[in-house]
């Protein structure tokens, strides 16, 4: 039979399903700084559900945790880079106000 004539046939790859990122004897917790960061990008945003392969509850979960170690100083709001850093510090600011030069 002719390569052109051969009835379209799906690969035959074997899928390996990937284990969730969450273990079952992993705890979901403020705390847990070492499963946290793996959810946040480098700029310090959560990253989303489909990303993750978490569950709808785990994602849940893992959002309160970083909002909740966020908020008592565990983890920073959003990560400065060293480049984001050096643009911020050469901005001229003005203290107290204006004078005109006459």
């Amino acid at each position: 039979m002719d390569k052109s004539k051969q009835p379209f046939r799906k690969s035959k790859r074997s899928f390996r399903r990937r284990l969730p990122p969450i273990g079952s004897g992993d705890r979901i917790d403020y705390r847990n700084m070492s499963l946290i960061s793996r959810f946040l990008s480098e700029q310090g945003k959560i990253l989303s559900r489909r990303t993750n392969r978490l569950t709808l509850k785990q994602q849940r979960l893992i959002t309160i945790a970083i909002k909740q170690a966020r908020i008592l100083s565990s983890l920073p709001f959003r990560n400065i880079n060293e480049k984001q850093l050096e643009r911020v510090e050469s901005i001229p600011r003005t203290t107290g106000p204006r004078t005109k030069n006459k």
